[in-house]
């Protein structure tokens, strides 16, 4: 953001004859001054509505926390909003030690970041405070989804292992390929972009959800489902949440908290498009972003509610809550390019592809209290897809401005190259997180710190782990009754 000049020479003889080049001079002063104070203000619009963004990022972890526990029966409530405030904490620790300067410790390779560790030598002309909380929040919210998935049989311990794995080494190299300037896949890098697009993941349906969603789908896997999930003939037995209203409070605060995570995404606002004083500009893009993810989100959920009832017979609040979530993670990679009608598209197909993960889980006996790794996984996949068919090539230039002839939606007559590089994703961030947290999960199996004991698990981690009860008025009752 550069301050306009002026020159008392160029100045001066547009003053007249009688002017002196100490007028010119103060004159010239006075502008640069005033320039200065234009440029330092945008900067603070800019850096506040990135902070801003970034406190509504954050409140998404009270979501989280209170929709696992509203999820998870009540004997296992202590721990599971234990384990979300843990997944703030520890992401802290590691994202300012390794994980900023992995994902975008520029200058750097395409496939991982070298400076920044520490926050060594920051701010800088790059980057400043306020974009490393900002990625800060993303990567705890990607620990946050994986611990939905493993929860109620999981040790203690092991969280913490695999929350630090995850902040400060995983989530931060994959959103480096493809979010960092210098990334193998950014849409930002002008040389070498994948298909001639680069990939278009703009607040991380594949980044975010899709790592948080695999890996958990391994912790799962490799721990095997809850003691009661399938009976002796395998059939499922539904192993209810203790609390809808903590599902539908945490639903409203993830909500709430994605108009942070997919329009803050674009990390400023002070920005037009073409010529400068019109009406529209990132502004704009930023207001028609959070339309998009209204829509998405609004329209699967109501998908949800009636195919479910269509399927089981009855209207479902949590099937309606994880169905909304759905089509938020799906839209997460393409809210900024596409039309608010495209949005409703990608919502509905959503819901299906929440409902027919989750009856695929059920025939494979696996276990998912939080149906996180079919939610962030399942749906965000379908969400880099959904972007690579119909993109619009107006938002795209817009978006990701300075490559020519960039491709866009192939729906949209943008051809193949998009939604080629989206399959990419799709596949490395799959293969990535498998590799590493797929790993370290069987790593913690084999030395026997993943998971609780049976005798544990049938009592309640809460009891045996956390020195109590989250919910004592039961006992209080009874006690009253005695005398």
């Amino acid at each position: 953001m550069a301050a306009l000049a002026c020159s008392p020479a160029d100045l001066l003889p547009l003053l007249g004859g009688n002017a002196t080049s100490a007028a010119a001079e103060y004159i010239c002063g006075r502008f640069d001054a005033v320039s200065s104070k234009f440029v330092d203000t945008g900067y603070a619009v800019d850096n506040t509505y990135l902070l801003f963004s970034t406190y509504l990022v954050f409140s998404m972890q009270i979501g989280f926390a209170m929709l696992c526990a509203g999820s998870v029966r009540a004997k296992n409530t202590m721990n599971i909003m234990l384990t979300n405030v843990l997944d703030a904490a520890t992401g802290s620790f590691f994202y300012y030690l390794f994980g900023f300067a992995l994902a975008f410790g520029t200058p750097s390779n395409g496939f991982i970041g070298q400076h920044f560790f520490g926050l060594s030598k920051f701010p800088s002309q790059s980057f400043d405070y306020g974009f490393f909380l900002f990625q800060w929040a993303f990567a705890i919210a990607a620990a946050g989804i994986t611990s939905g998935s493993i929860a109620e049989r999981t040790q203690f311990g092991a969280y913490l292992i695999y929350s630090s794995f995850l902040t400060g080494l995983v989530y931060p190299i994959a959103s480096h390929w493809f979010w960092s300037a210098d990334g193998w896949a950014s849409p930002a890098r002008a040389d070498n972009l994948l298909f001639g697009s680069g990939v278009i993941d703009f607040a991380g349906s594949g980044v975010v959800h899709m790592v948080g969603g695999i890996a958990g789908l391994w912790g799962a896997l490799i721990e095997g489902p809850r003691i009661g999930r399938f009976d002796h003939s395998g059939k499922p037995v539904t192993l209810r949440g203790h609390s809808a209203t903590l599902v539908v409070l945490g639903t409203f605060l993830l909500w709430f908290g994605w108009y942070g995570f997919n329009p803050g995404s674009f990390l400023n606002i002070l920005k037009a498009y073409g010529v400068s004083g019109s009406y529209y500009g990132q502004w704009s893009a930023i207001g028609r972003t959070a339309v998009t993810t209204t829509l998405a989100g609004s329209t699967a959920a109501l998908t949800t509610l009636f195919g479910k009832r269509v399927l089981v017979g009855h209207w479902n609040v949590t099937d309606v809550c994880n169905g909304l979530l759905g089509g938020f993670a799906a839209i997460t990679a393409g809210c900024a390019v596409v039309d608010p009608w495209a949005a409703i598209l990608c919502g509905f197909v959503a819901a299906w592809v929440l409902i027919g993960f989750n009856k695929l889980a059920e025939k494979l006996k696996y276990d998912d209290p939080l149906e996180a790794a079919q939610l962030h996984g399942g749906c965000g996949a379908w969400g880099l897809l959904f972007t690579g068919l119909f993109a619009k090539q107006a938002y795209v230039n817009e978006v990701y401005p300075g490559v020519e002839n960039r491709p866009y939606g192939l729906f949209m007559g943008g051809g193949g190259g998009l939604l080629a590089a989206q399959v990419v994703q799709i596949l490395v961030v799959a293969a990535w997180t498998s590799v590493t947290m797929g790993t370290l999960f069987f790593i913690l199996h084999k030395m026997k710190l993943l998971r609780i004991s049976h005798e544990e698990e049938v009592a309640g981690m809460d009891l045996t782990s956390h020195g109590g009860l989250a919910y004592e008025f039961e006992a209080e009752e009874k006690k009253e009754i005695s005398f």
